[in-house]
């Protein structure tokens, strides 16, 4: 009897051990697999389809009608059927990046089942792979001192609620007692707290650029630059929705005035240089308008101003009368009378927005302000946004 109990009770423990992994799927299909020659090559288990496609940022754009205007989109390709039903397609050698791509069975969208990896960007998940040896080599996790990425719950009086900020701080932190400059990072429209950390690869950058001496160590703080927001969806109460490409009480001047109140949380909480000359600010596309405007509004508060593929004034809804948009060029005049120690314009040469931004530039062309112009292939997209980073960072707080 007892024999029989002992053995009863290992195979409920093994049923046990067992109902905690998943047996299902994966198999022995590898994709996507980088192949020697930075090559990659994709397998798609579809024997029932007729029709198996990627669509990805690595392959050649395709242009889409927008509200916005004509944008890049990702390219697609068809795979081709091999044996037992797997599909394969191998991509031309690709230059070091981390890419997003997507599936298509039968035109059914989906990803790829044989890849864990996967971002969210607003309401779309898709697939990434990185391909090393240059850029993206930054974009992995390295073997360097490791910095901690932490979600903090702050108090905004001016929204009238808790809110929630990503902030990153530098390997050492914890064990020191040093100050550090801090970096205000904004995300895009549709986009929320998690967004360069996650598409952004923002804490691996630092790490790596922090490592190598290419950058100060600093404390980067993430906010969530959507008004109505109190975080991202399905991280407060309330909020198990379908994120939205625009949110309410954005590009409203809300966020705009509510900006102080993160920075007092931050120099509250967190051992920082509590000057001018040691914050920045930076964001993408909406996060680059909320920049421009948060650094003319609040001309003392920025010693380094970054606008990342940056909507412009062009993009204010006409009916929107918030003060923080009126009388620009005067408050701009008041900000360059005692300039940043940088000013930084990036963007794509085929960006919806670089248009204005060329007429932003020349705004300040005419009255003599200095500002850093740099101007990189492709569109309105991360692989652009990542590199700026990567590029904005090392000039800060020298």
């Amino acid at each position: 009897m007892k024999k029989i109990v002992l053995y009863v009770g290992a195979f409920l423990f093994s049923i046990a051990g067992y109902a905690q992994q998943a047996l299902w799927g994966g198999g022995d299909i590898v994709s996507p697999q980088i192949n020697k020659d930075n090559s990659v090559t994709f397998r798609i288990l579809a024997p029932k389809a007729s029709k198996v496609e990627i669509e990805g940022d690595f392959l050649p754009a395709q242009k889409i009608k927008t509200p916005f205007g004509e944008v890049e989109a990702p390219g697609r390709v068809q795979l081709k059927e091999g044996k037992n039903g797997v599909w394969e397609y191998t991509s031309s050698i690709l230059p070091s990046e981390m890419y997003n791509y997507s599936v298509y069975v039968n035109d059914f969208k989906t990803t790829d089942p044989s890849n864990v990896y996967q971002n969210r960007d607003i309401a779309t998940i898709t697939n990434y792979f990185l391909v090393g040896n240059g850029q993206a080599d930054l974009y992995m996790v390295q073997d360097v001192p490791h910095g901690t990425v932490s979600k903090v719950w702050y108090n905004c009086p001016t929204l009238g609620m808790e809110r929630r900020l990503t902030v990153y701080t530098p390997a050492g932190y914890e064990s020191s007692n040093k100050k550090y400059p801090v970096l205000y990072l904004l995300h895009g429209a549709g986009g929320d707290e998690n967004a360069w950390v996650e598409q952004g690869r923002a804490a691996q950058i630092m790490d790596n650029l922090i490592a190598q001496g290419k950058a100060e160590p600093m404390i980067i703080v993430m906010p969530n630059g959507n008004g109505a927001q109190q975080a991202a969806p399905g991280e407060a109460p309330n909020s198990m929705v379908k994120p939205q490409f625009m949110n309410p009480k954005t590009m409203d001047g809300e966020i705009e005035k509510a900006f102080p109140d993160i920075i007092k949380f931050v120099e509250k909480t967190y051992r920082v240089k509590k000057d001018k000359n040691n914050r920045a600010i930076c964001g993408l596309s909406m996060g680059g308008f909320h920049s421009l405007y948060i650094s003319a509004y609040y001309p003392n508060k920025f010693g380094y101003v970054g606008l990342f593929s940056a909507a412009t004034s062009k993009q204010i809804n006409n009916k929107n009368t918030s003060d923080v948009y009126e009388n620009l060029d005067q408050k701009l005049a008041t900000q360059f009378s005692n300039p940043p120690h940088l000013y930084w314009i990036g963007i794509g040469k085929t960006d919806f927005l670089y248009k204005d931004n060329i007429d932003f530039r020349k705004q300040l062309d005419e009255k003599g302000y200095k500002y850093t112009y740099v101007e990189t292939d492709g569109g309105h997209i991360w692989r652009n946004w990542r590199v700026y980073l990567t590029e904005f960072a090392p000039l800060l707080f020298k």
